[in-house]
């Protein structure tokens, strides 16, 4: 019963307060470093996407399905492509500008890599359990 608590507890609260606390700190530091035009905002939907993503991985490999990683698959598979295509059309003319403009790009193109990989990983390991 401790287990399954506490591995709720990392899945859950753990991963998104990790998440928040690392964007947050990236913030502050495209802020110190005068980055002219920020990608903030755009970065904000990366941390969530690929968010989701761990989320979704860790429910499936540790915790009971539920409506909630119902949600962030579909998320994940409907509306983050149009999400990544979108960051990754409007940072490519910014990439010289900075390294975040440019990282945020490549993590906009890479989600289409990532993620049918992630999918088919995480279907052929529930299929065998």
């Amino acid at each position: 019963m401790t287990l399954t608590i506490i591995i709720a507890i990392i899945i859950h609260l753990l991963v998104l307060f990790i998440g928040v606390f690392l964007f947050l700190r990236l913030k502050r530091k495209i802020t110190e470093a005068e980055i002219i035009n920020p990608p903030v905002i755009d970065i904000f939907f990366l941390f969530v996407t690929y968010g989701g993503l761990i989320f979704v991985t860790l429910t499936t490999l540790f915790w009971k399905w539920s409506g909630m990683a119902s949600l962030g698959t579909f998320y994940l598979i409907l509306a983050a492509p149009i999400i990544m295509s979108i960051i990754s059309y409007r940072q490519y003319k910014k990439q010289k500008l900075s390294k975040y403009h440019k990282n945020t790009f490549l993590l906009g193109i890479i989600y289409f890599i990532i993620a049918p990989l992630t999918f088919l990983a995480l279907y052929l390991i529930d299929n065998l359990k």
